[in-house]
């Protein structure tokens, strides 16, 4: 961008960009720190996001999604193996495919790493915010929604 194409306006939305990403990045370590730090790294994070949100899938289909080579995910999978988070079980319609997903333990795990983030943002909304604050959270959320989805 140019000097003569910065106008007032764009230098507003470019302060809200920077203090949003700023305030996001803020409340998502406060989010973190309502549970127990783990060891998972972020292709590993990556992956159980995936098949919380998905449900189970192949090393394929995982490698594919995640836009790395099935090699590479054979071993963040084979990693979460070991620390029990994942298990494979063959696929009923293709015994030559194994279906990876969370085991039911680490789901339990996660559903309470869950809700002990949305507890303590609950909290923190009652208490910080008045009901009229809390409604205009409410809109930014939708607004937030749709610059997600860009």
């Amino acid at each position: 961008m140019s000097k003569s194409s910065i106008t007032p306006n764009t230098q507003s939305t470019a302060t809200l960009a920077a203090e949003l990403r700023i305030s996001l990045s803020k409340l998502i370590r406060r989010l973190r720190e309502q549970t127990h730090p783990n060891d998972f790294t972020c292709a590993q994070k990556s992956v159980l996001l995936r098949l919380d949100r998905d449900g189970p899938t192949t090393v394929s289909a995982l490698a594919r999604a995640e836009s790395v080579r099935p090699q590479s995910m054979r071993i963040t999978v084979a990693g979460l193996e070991t620390m029990k988070a994942v298990s494979g079980q063959p696929d009923p319609t293709d015994g030559r495919q194994t279906l990876i997903d969370l085991t039911p333990v680490f789901r339990k795990h996660l559903n309470a790493s869950r809700a002990a983030k949305d507890d303590w943002l609950l909290r923190a909304l009652q208490e910080q915010l008045s009901p009229e604050e809390q409604g205009e959270l409410a809109a930014a959320v939708k607004l937030l929604e749709r610059l997600a989805d860009v």
